[in-house]
């Protein structure tokens, strides 16, 4: 399937972009190698190839969900320039 200048042109458009005339042929010429590429993609054999959902063996490497122990509201707002209702106040950034 090659592009055409036309399809190109409506691409570009449909990308809000734009480009000088020698640009468009450069862009059809690059797209439609692309398009081989993906013409040569679509040769290869994959109906015995199980789909892949994992890229390390289909192991999920999850760690133990183990409780410990957190910072207390008034140890986390220690260090907080200004604090009030349990919350760190800073300077109101929105008009």
């Amino acid at each position: 399937m090659a592009l055409t200048r036309e399809e190109v042109l409506n691409v570009a458009k449909l990308a809000r972009l734009k480009f000088q005339p020698d640009e468009i042929e450069k862009f059809q010429i690059e797209l439609n190698d692309i398009l081989g590429y993906i013409d040569m993609l679509n040769e290869v054999k994959t109906e015995e190839v199980t789909a892949m959902t994992q890229v390390n063996s289909q192991v999920n490497n999850l760690r133990e969900d183990i409780v410990k122990e957190s910072l207390t509201v008034e140890k986390a707002l220690s260090n907080a320039p200004d604090s009030g209702d349990g919350a760190i106040i800073v300077p109101k950034v929105v008009g």
